[in-house]
This record gives structure tokens, sequence and C-alpha cells, in this order.
């Protein structure tokens, strides 16, 4: 499976989400996928898959369907993300 962190950096909470994925990588070893949504790849995948809110983090099957998405300021556990990023 592949996810995506759709994050801004100078935001209010862009040292949240930096922190998190650090934590992700060295707790699991896998490394999450970043776009940017003023990009134009992030654009694109934004409208895709209709996030509008930031941060967000989604999960998508190897056929490119949505399997999860958590938005906001709240972040999942990495134990919830992990779960997704570790299927094949």
């Amino acid at each position: 499976m592949r996810v995506v962190v759709i994050t801004k950096e100078n935001t209010d909470y862009a040292q949240t989400v930096d922190t998190f994925i650090a934590d992700f990588e060295r707790q699991t070893g896998r490394t999450l996928e970043v776009l940017d949504p003023d990009s134009l790849d992030g654009s694109s995948f934004c409208r895709t898959y209709d996030i509008v809110e930031y941060p967000s983090i989604i999960a998508l099957g190897s056929d490119g369907q949505m399997q999860n998405v958590w938005a906001g300021a709240m972040l999942p556990t990495i134990s919830e993300v992990s779960y997704y990023a570790t299927q094949d």
C-alpha cells in the first residue's frame, strides 16, 4: 500500500507532522511519502482524492483506491498508519 502525508511547511502544525514522520521512520523502518498541496503533484493528488484539510494522511491500495484517511491536526497513532504502510 501507499501512504501519503499531505502537509504544508511553515505552518503551526509543521513541527508536529515532521516529528510524526521521523518517529514513524525510526519505529517502523519505513519512509512515508510527503506531498505539499501547493506543488503541482500535490495539487493534482488533492483534487483526485478530495483532500481539503491539512495535514492529512491517506492510505491507498495498490489499485489507487482510498483505504483510510486521517485529516486535521489530530494525527493518528503510528501503529494505525503502520498497518497500511506494511501491507503489500
